[in-house]
């Protein structure tokens, strides 16, 4: 899935203004650079004009914000260097441990988008990319995934 729209998916689903973002990205890394009129082209879609392409780095820091911002700062724990490349697999990944879902959340989640998935697809998911039952997340299943995710928090379940 493109990062902007996995940006502009969770910015909507948690209703943060553009200041929020700056500030979820800031909490992982505190350098890195990013201004709050920065934030509107990122949210335009690829055909507008001005449009700006949300980077790999940008996208993680933002995701990795999140975890620190819903969870907390593990302070025994080293910093985790921001991943060069995200994928749809991450992005799941990251958006599960920033708001603790288990297993049976994330299948409420699926099954409230109406994209219900069975135990072993959904744990695939999650399997490292050289596992054998390793299943890359495809944009139908991230797009569902997101979707089901706005529906919980924007009707407050």
């Amino acid at each position: 899935m493109i990062n902007n729209d996995v940006l502009r998916s969770i910015r909507y689903m948690l209703d943060f203004s553009d200041g929020k973002v700056v500030e979820i990205v800031q909490l992982a890394d505190p350098g890195f650079a990013l201004d709050k009129a920065d934030i509107p082209a990122l949210l335009k879609k690829e055909d507008e004009a001005g449009a700006v392409a949300c980077s790999d780095a940008l996208l993680a820091r933002f995701l990795d914000g999140l975890v620190v911002y819903y969870r907390g700062r593990d302070e025994s724990q080293p910093p985790r260097p921001p991943e060069s490349r995200i994928s749809n697999n991450l992005v799941l990944k990251k958006l599960r441990v920033a708001f603790q879902l288990k297993d049976v959340d994330m299948h409420e989640v699926f099954e409230g988008a109406g994209f219900p998935l069975a135990k072993p697809e959904m744990t695939a998911l999650f399997r490292q990319p050289g596992h054998k039952n390793f299943r890359p997340c495809g944009d139908q299943i991230l797009r569902n995934f997101l979707k089901g995710l706005t529906l919980r928090f924007r009707t407050g379940d």
